[in-house]
């Protein structure tokens, strides 16, 4: 049964899937409290009550886009997808890190079309990506599929999914990866995100340390009306240096101001500042 709402939902126009996420987005704002409090309250806590007040509703109509365009996404042709990157910027930085002839490691917080950036890339190189399984199984099969298709590869959230990355920036290929999700206990230390200390994924900065590696940040803004997505690509602002935590704390900062450059359209409503099962405390 779901896989055919799946399918049903795939074969809509992007605009009008997009317009039922938001009645969508507001649904779930509406019957689930823990939700309304958390997506207020990570907002404030990043933006302060001023921005946050202005902002609340732009975030729950941009939430649910994000959640129904996901079968267009990994249901459509990846040529229809590519298509719907209507503008990208900072292509040159791309270029300027495949002259350098080492690796790419792609960092994409939960931002506008996450989805849709390491699709567009693998139509150029190759590009292997970090996945968590979904906490639904139904959506196991989609995701596979939607995400293993040309020179797009997957590398799951474990032991031997860390080899793989790693294998493949010494291969000079890239990676993408969303590193603003909780890690598992073990897998991640206590560091800043919008002020708030924050259980951060440390796998990230290890990447980057891998000799020869470029890192990029990349996140596709969803553009009005179903119209397509305009794709944003940068070097850090400020060089990854230090050890592990520190690049690890730098990652984050970098990710706050890719997020404020667009607040509307980041994933608030997710537990950020959770303690994972197993987890030292802060401090």
């Amino acid at each position: 049964m779901a896989s055919h709402i799946l399918s049903l939902l795939a074969r809509l126009p992007l605009g009008l899937l997009q317009a039922f996420g938001v009645f969508a987005g507001w649904l779930t704002y509406a019957l689930s409290p823990t939700y309304r409090r958390r997506l207020r309250a990570n907002l404030e806590q990043a933006l302060g009550a001023e921005t946050a007040g202005r902002v609340w509703r732009q975030v729950v109509a941009e939430t649910g886009k994000q959640a129904l365009e996901l079968p267009w996404m990994l249901l459509r042709p990846q040529a229809e997808l590519v298509a719907k990157v209507v503008k990208v910027s900072g292509w040159e930085h791309v270029e300027a890190a495949e002259a350098t002839g080492g690796g790419i490691l792609f960092i994409t917080p939960h931002l506008g079309c996450f989805e849709i950036t390491a699709q567009y890339f693998s139509t150029h190189q190759p590009i292997t990506v970090l996945y968590r399984a979904p906490k639904k199984a139904v959506l196991q099969p989609f995701i596979n599929a939607g995400r293993s298709r040309g020179a797009m590869r997957l590398a799951p959230a474990d032991v031997g999914g860390v080899r793989r990355l790693i294998k493949a920036l010494r291969a000079r290929e890239a990676v993408g990866m969303l590193p603003d999700q909780v890690p598992g206990s073990g897998e991640g230390a206590w560091l800043p995100f919008f002020g708030r200390p924050a259980y951060t994924m440390t796998l990230a900065a290890r990447l980057s340390e891998v000799a020869g590696v470029s890192t990029i940040f990349a996140w596709a803004e969803r553009l009005p009306g179903g119209t397509g997505y305009h794709l944003h690509l940068r070097p850090p602002l400020a060089p990854l240096q230090g050890d592990t935590e520190t690049r690890a704390a730098a990652i984050n900062r970098e990710m706050e101001a890719q997020i404020r450059e667009n607040p509307a359209q980041y994933l608030w409503g997710y537990n950020r500042y959770k303690r994972p099962k197993g987890a030292r405390n802060n401090g």
